[in-house]
């Protein structure tokens, strides 16, 4: 299967009760909506991550994680630690493919 890349807006973002670095977004990608939980919250707050466009895989089967459908993942760097989401600097239509 290939990896399917695509922008998405970030519009919520909330912690995940119980878990120090998860967090559950509602994000958009233009023609539909999707929740994604990521493990992002020891480096971001919630708050700063409404209205931003970040990079998801979009053709994940959905997974749980501690009892919450994650519907794609969102692309970070770093290896024991995130350094940083990957976003764009121009304004990207959600849903729009990155190659």
């Amino acid at each position: 299967m290939k990896v399917q890349l695509k922008a998405a807006k970030v519009l919520a973002a909330e912690r995940v009760p119980k878990s120090e670095k998860l967090l559950k977004l509602q994000v958009s990608l233009g023609t539909e909506q999707r929740q994604i939980v990521a493990g992002i919250g020891k480096k971001y707050e919630p708050e700063a991550l409404i209205g931003k466009t970040i990079v998801i895989v979009a053709n994940l089967k959905p997974a749980k994680l501690m009892g919450i459908e994650s519907q794609g993942m969102v692309l970070a760097a770093g290896d024991s630690e995130v350094r940083g989401l990957a976003t764009f600097v121009e304004d990207v239509e959600p849903g729009t493919k990155v190659k």
